[in-house]
């Protein structure tokens, strides 16, 4: 600006002519003494060399809205790489988490691999953790900041604007005072030959007194113009030196103000920025430790002793060690002679004497014999007996439970068209009421199915715990087809007794020493069983025949005894006398449970009265 000011003070500097007073001259004034030394009292940012300044100004600030713009492009590529880290570790945990219904699933039950499971969870909350702190500079830092930058330019614009208007008026004050002098110099000269050629004229004794006083006429004209460009040129520049002090100490250190206070909200702002980049960081720094305290946490929980024991009870057989094999002396005559854990006898004496001392070892050598006939087949059979007896109480355990959910599945199905049936008589404009009979029908064969398979399981897991008799004279639970496998289990027992598990004799040899264990001695160790207690009696509310295995008919009214409630899948235990008990629908009898009632063979007469 000094330079610009200078260059208008040498325009400016008006010598004051001969022809005017030093009153008129001094009217023509130069500028402010201090725009003249280029002393402008301005803010810190305010311009001194015009509009040079506006151009280091227009290039500074546009660099600042560059950093912003690049502070943005870093956050948000921040943002996306916590986003794909998060995405890489949700699709790592649920790489290694087991699937459903699958052999994994069943390995998660060791403090090993629940512990590995809670790692598996806590890395998916720490994903989750990483899409938080990317939603939050998103929305906290991205898209405040990209809102900003547009206001931002669009303010740097109107100052900028603002400032080349000033510039551009003050220009044409300039202009308009150049034009003003250069007009009153031009008068000034015109009006001085105007004087000189009258004077010539005047003083000439040939000139004609006309001639004269035109030429005095003009010079007076010539006067009066460059009195009027005199006062035009003053008065113009009186204006631009107002015109100017407005520009140089009000209007343009404003402009400059403007901008400076635009600069320095820009840099707050970017270093606000900066520090919501470590708060939302740190925001989730609480959550991401309780995540690993939580993994600490189930590392911790690993038990080697509990996982250990579950492997043993998940592969134990159930068998007990064989005994002692005793010694065979060949140089004798041939006796066969048997360990204590062998089912066969010797022949010593005729006659068969099978010991039962231990079930668990009268039982053991021919169950390997079918496990192994099974493998050799390739398919086991319905009531697993091919499986140890641990095994084979946790397989039937299993289909229990599978038949009572497919019980409960089939009877929210049935309740569910109960209901919709129920709907359609009270709305027929809804639906026929008479299409669900059908597939009632249906649902209800199809639970009357699957509690009799559990009924079967029933009994067979029952045998295996010890809770029922492998046969008995009373109707159980049992079906048919378990009955049948209980038999050819004995049978299978005798034939096979005299296997060994060390294959020490021949099945030539075990063909000689053949003998058959008939069937009631297997069942003499239940003969002695004492009859379930009864726990109350009931009242048939309707007739039912009891036709399947393990039923029991009653008519409606009859009173009985009850000896076991219903388990869950909808039948209870019932006795009439001590030869006949079974199993009806609960929901046929009204059940008057006794907890003190030990009675078997208390009068229902009196029960009834």
């Amino acid at each position: 600006m000094c330079g610009g000011m200078e260059r208008f003070s040498q325009k400016t500097t008006v010598k004051p002519q001969h022809h005017l007073s030093v009153k008129q001259a001094e009217m023509v004034s130069l500028p402010h003494p201090s725009v003249l030394h280029g002393a402008v009292s301005a803010p810190c940012l305010c311009c001194r060399k015009g509009k040079d300044q506006f151009d280091n100004l227009e290039k500074h600030t546009q660099w600042g809205i560059d950093v912003l713009e690049k502070y943005i492009k870093f956050v948000k590529e921040r943002t996306e790489i916590e986003l794909s880290y998060a995405k890489q570790l949700r699709n790592l945990s649920k790489k290694y988490q087991p699937k459903k219904n699958s052999k994994e699933e069943e390995e998660y039950r060791y403090t090993s691999t629940r512990a590995f499971l809670a790692t598996l969870n806590e890395m998916n909350d720490y994903a989750g953790q990483h899409e938080v702190i990317s939603e939050n500079m998103t929305s906290l830092i991205t898209g405040e900041l990209t809102r900003y930058v547009q206001e931002l330019k669009q303010e740097r614009k109107s100052h900028f604007h603002d400032g080349r208007k000033a510039q551009q008026h003050i220009e044409t004050c300039w202009k308009q005072l150049e034009a003003s002098k250069r007009r009153f110099e031009r008068d000034c000269k015109e009006a001085d030959r105007a004087q000189q050629y009258f004077e010539k004229m005047d003083a000439d004794i040939n000139v004609t007194k006309a001639d004269v006083e035109k030429a005095r006429q003009q010079a007076q004209l010539r006067h009066q113009m460059a009195e009027d460009s005199k006062a035009e040129y003053s008065s113009t520049l009186q204006k631009f030196n107002s015109e100017q002090h407005e520009h140089y100490y009000t209007h343009i250190p404003n402009i400059f103000q403007k901008i400076q206070e635009m600069e320095e909200r820009r840099i707050v702002r970017i270093g606000e920025s900066m520090k919501t980049f470590a708060d939302v960081d740190r925001q989730v720094i609480p959550i991401i430790g309780k995540c690993l305290d939580e993994i600490t946490k189930a590392a911790e929980s690993v038990d080697h002793k509990n996982d250990s024991q579950m492997v043993i009870e998940a592969f134990k057989s159930g068998f007990e060690p064989p005994g002692d094999i005793d010694f065979e002396d060949f140089t004798q005559p041939m006796k066969r002679t048997v360990s204590e854990s062998s089912l066969s006898n010797s022949r010593g004496d005729g006659k068969s004497e099978p010991k039962f001392g231990s079930k668990s070892k009268g039982k053991l050598w021919p169950f390997i014999k079918k496990n192994k006939l099974s493998l050799k087949l390739g398919a086991g059979p319905e009531d697993f007996s091919n499986l140890p007896p641990e095994q084979r109480r946790k397989k039937l355990q299993q289909k229990v439970d599978e038949l009572n959910r497919d019980i409960q599945k089939e009877m929210d199905s049935r309740d569910a068209l109960t209901k919709m049936k129920d709907v359609y008589i009270k709305n027929p404009q809804m639906g026929d009421a008479a299409s669900v009979d059908h597939r009632l029908a249906e649902l209800g064969q199809n639970i009357e199915k699957l509690r009799l398979e559990v009924q079967k399981f029933e009994g067979w897991l029952a045998e295996v715990e010890g809770r029922l008799p492998a046969r008995t004279e009373q109707p159980r639970r049992q079906s048919g087809v378990y009955e049948a496998q209980n038999a050819s289990g004995v049978n299978s027992c005798a034939q096979d007794r005299e296997s060994s598990p060390d294959g020490s004799y021949t099945e030539e040899q075990s063909q000689e020493t053949e003998m058959k264990v008939p069937a009631t001695d297997f069942d003499d160790e239940f003969d002695d069983e004492e009859p379930l207690p009864t726990i109350g009696t009931c009242k048939a509310l309707y007739t039912f025949e009891g036709q399947n295995e393990g039923t029991i008919s009653v008519a409606e009214g009859e009173m009985l005894y009850v000896i076991e409630e219903d388990k869950g899948d909808g039948w209870t235990r019932i006795r009439r006398n001590e030869d006949e008990e079974g199993y009806v629908p609960t929901s046929y009898v009204e059940v008057y449970l006794d907890k003190n009632a030990k009675d078997v063979h208390k009068p229902l007469q009196k029960i009834s009265e």
